[in-house]
């Protein structure tokens, strides 16, 4: 596919980096020069620089041939504009724009994205669904990753193995019998820098991290079997008053039970944080300041989340948090190459955004009725939740860990209002919505279980 990519910061380098590694033919713009060389040198992508909301620059970069325009640039306005030209002067397809600002996309004004209004195709929301992303961690505290697939039925989680993990050298297959009243899956394993599909006779090992699909109410069981804390996260201590801080302030004050303090160390952003929170305590000061953190009782904390626009800030703040005492920390960190740092600074989690972004754009190009998408240890891996049609070479065969192609291992099927753990006795039927664990570089093949085949015409 032809994609323009306007706007080449982290978001869109990030954007390039992975529809590059799928072979789609990527073309990215920005008015800053050092960043579109960079971008293209990295990623060896054509690049460039110019305003992209100008209808000559979008021209020489091969909008009139493009399949996706995707507008990313720091400013929701320029976007909305990049899109708007888009279509009426080049008729793209698909476009895709990235609005940060939450008026914009409040439901009384649904009707600003429509081909009445602003012609955007899907619109990006980075501060949602990080916000989103967050709050998820705090329904399963002791995961490293959590999504949700079947409108809330199944929860993926990523585990990581310890040494007295009671599954440990245990075949995979084996879980469903060790613990019968679990509805739950191992489907993924990370070891090291790789991630695959198990076969029946894998087993975990200390430092794997498991995927596993889980129904969504034995999520706390199955985390506690895995030796993951799932104590209740009462007391909140949120560093980053930005968008995602006053998301999660938010939200958290609706749910009633949590003591929430928010540090922001811009005073204007404090103030107007504190005009619009309701029980949050807001400190204004820095949160790499042990004094700061002291008054907001990160010693106590049961969840600490940094959340600043500094990747490294984050990562220090949340060892400053853990090394006080507090019992878990997230970090938001944008660069894969620090979030590696996360284990040797005792950060629990971290969070991707441009992982959560990716996936968005990924589930729109993805070829098929897949419904659902969600992007595992950047890219190397990729639950899709999908409906199999009459036509699938899918339909029939049963779910066992050898009963699909090495690579592939199925995680659940919703059939109607029933939710049924992949197994050997479960078989694929048509309008099934299968979830399914696959590896990065089988994304070709996995799209046909889910596409109408030529043969069925």
């Amino acid at each position: 596919m032809r994609v323009l990519i306007c706007g080449a910061g982290r978001v869109g380098h990030g954007i390039a980096r992975r529809l590059a590694r799928e072979k789609h033919d990527i073309t990215i713009i920005d008015e800053n020069p050092d960043l579109v060389d960079q971008v293209s040198t990295d990623l060896d992508v054509r690049g460039f620089t110019g305003h992209a909301a100008h209808p000559d620059v979008l021209k020489k970069a091969g909008a009139a041939d493009c399949e996706m325009i995707i507008a990313v640039t720091h400013f929701d306005e320029i976007n909305m504009v990049i899109c708007q030209i888009a279509h009426t002067l080049f008729s793209v397809p698909y476009k895709i724009a990235r609005v940060r600002d939450q008026s914009y996309i409040e439901p009384a004004w649904k009707n600003i994205f429509s081909r009445e209004g602003l012609p955007i195709d899907m619109v990006i929301s980075p501060e949602v669904e990080v916000g989103e992303a967050i709050l998820q961690r705090f329904r399963t505290p002791g995961a490293i990753m959590s999504a949700t697939f079947g409108n809330g039925k199944i929860r993926l989680l990523g585990l990581e193995i310890d040494d007295s993990n009671p599954l440990l050298d245990t075949a995979v297959d084996q879980l469903r019998g060790l613990f019968p009243d679990l509805s739950a899956r191992i489907v993924g394993i990370g070891r090291g820098e790789s991630v695959r599909a198990p076969r029946s006779t894998d087993v975990l090992k200390p430092g794997d991290r498991a995927y596993v699909a889980v129904l969504d109410e034995h999520a706390d069981r199955l985390t506690s079997i895995f030796n993951r804390d799932t104590e209740r996260t009462d007391h909140v201590v949120i560093v980053g008053g930005g968008n995602v801080g006053l998301y999660v302030a938010s939200a958290l004050e609706r749910e009633g039970r949590h003591r929430i303090r928010l540090i922001e160390n811009d005073a204007d952003r404090a103030n107007d944080v504190v005009s619009k929170v309701k029980r949050t305590i807001v400190i204004q000061g820095d949160g790499l300041n042990p004094d700061i953190l002291s008054e907001a009782g990160a010693a106590k904390a049961d969840f600490v989340i940094a959340i600043t626009n500094d990747d490294k800030a984050n990562l220090l703040i949340s060892n400053l948090a853990k090394r006080a005492g507090a019992k878990r920390t997230l970090s938001l960190v944008n660069a894969t190459e620090l979030a590696g740092l996360a284990r040797d600074l005792r950060v629990d989690a971290v969070l991707d955004p441009r992982a959560l972004t990716v996936s968005q754009i990924l589930l729109r190009m993805r070829r098929g009725r897949i419904l659902g998408l969600q992007s595992i240890e950047d890219g190397k891996a990729e639950v899709a939740e999908g409906v199999t049609l009459e036509s699938s070479s899918l339909i029939g065969k049963s779910l066992g860990y050898d009963d699909l192609p090495e690579g592939v291992t199925a995680a659940a099927v919703i059939r109607g209002k029933e939710v049924l753990i992949a197994g050997p006795d479960v078989t694929v039927r048509a309008e099934d919505h299968l979830i399914i664990f696959y590896q990065g570089e089988l994304v070709r093949k996995v799209e046909k279980y889910f596409r109408v085949s030529p043969d069925f015409f």
